[in-house]
């Protein structure tokens, strides 16, 4: 299993709309941890000509992320919020897609690559089946534990356990607002109750950023901790400027469905402070009306109107190297353990 053969127990998260990159894979593959490759908003002929690049730039093997296509949204969810932001921003057409998951799907057995991880959902056995039958090993993100148990029903190979310190989206399979009043479960929490679940290997993701947070994960029963903020400035990363200058700063993070009509985790700015409480759940309609207004924002250098997805630790990222990074977290990672059982 990959998990058992890593000289160095971080995973790189996969970051969709630009950060990951694959530089940033190969430079995380080659220092001995495990990259992956975004695939989400990728075209699947965008997404073959990334993984072409990465296995030019690394022998070693990597992953690529997948997002489980949900249910479309009514309109009518969300026609106020659009008419509201659109008074003020320029908008997009507001569209329901799959992210072409069945073409993805396809790609990844006719081209096989180590792992594939899978957001926002489950794939079912029988998709499960496939990718094992061309050596691909199954790791499903789950953010509590009865998603854990289905994920491992459907054939998972291991567990990427998100706690809500996560920047970015929340992975859960249902985006219900019914639940936005109840507090997603933090990394430890979430550690702690999935061996009652299940003996699948656990990834930990979500506010690891220094060594001392891996040597913590892996205390708690992780094989591996998932950083992905840790990355977002590395000079391999392919972070738009605005979110690499606001990551590192002091500026709270908060949950809000405003940007993307699904909840993440992001930077808190002026757009997540005036529409979080009247943004529906309706994603990906509304990332991709809301798609221009970002874009414009990030050409103007106007960080109040970029979704600046981040983890609750995001002011400690650094500028490192990825493979420096990853090097760094490791030595770290191992005088935090010796400090705690001395």
């Amino acid at each position: 299993m990959i998990l058992d053969d890593l000289r160095v127990p971080i995973v790189a998260a996969p970051m969709a709309g630009g950060p990951t990159t694959p530089e940033l894979v190969a430079a995380v593959t080659g220092a001995g941890g495990f990259g992956q490759l975004a695939a989400g908003y990728l075209s699947t002929d965008a997404l073959a000509e990334r993984i072409t690049a990465t296995r030019a730039l690394t022998p070693g093997p990597f992953g690529v992320n997948l997002f489980a296509p949900g249910a479309p949204a009514e309109r009518v969810d969300y026609a106020d919020y659009l008419a509201t932001l659109g008074a003020r921003f320029p908008l997009g057409e507001p569209r329901h897609d799959t992210d072409e998951w069945a073409e993805k799907l396809d790609l990844l057995v006719a081209d096989p690559v180590a792992m594939v991880s899978v957001t926002f959902g489950c794939p079912d056995a029988a998709e499960v089946a496939r990718l094992h039958a061309v050596g691909t090993e199954v790791w499903v993100t789950v953010t509590s534990p009865a998603e854990a148990a289905l994920a491992v029903a459907a054939g998972a190979d291991a567990l990427i356990a998100q706690g809500a310190e996560a920047g970015g989206h929340r992975a859960d399979f249902r985006d219900d607002p019914a639940n936005d009043p109840v507090d997603p479960l933090g990394l430890l929490s979430l550690l702690q109750l999935l061996p009652a679940t299940t003996d699948r290997p656990v990834v930990a993701a979500g506010g690891l950023i220094t060594g001392a947070g891996v040597a913590a994960a892996l205390a708690a029963g992780a094989a591996a901790a998932q950083l992905g903020t840790a990355f977002l400035r590395c000079p391999e990363a392919g972070t738009n400027a605005v979110h690499r200058d606001a990551v590192g700063s002091a500026e709270p993070t908060m949950l809000t469905r405003a940007f993307t009509g699904r909840r993440a985790r992001g930077i808190r700015n002026p757009f997540l402070t005036d529409f979080t409480s009247l943004a529906p759940a309706a994603y990906p309609e509304i990332h991709y009306a809301t798609a221009p207004l970002r874009a414009a924002a990030r050409a103007d250098g106007n960080s109040a109107a970029v979704n600046l997805w981040a983890g609750q630790t995001h002011a400690l990222a650094t500028g490192q190297p990825a493979g420096e990074l990853v090097a760094t977290l490791y030595a770290e990672a191992k005088a935090a353990l010796g400090k705690a059982l001395s």
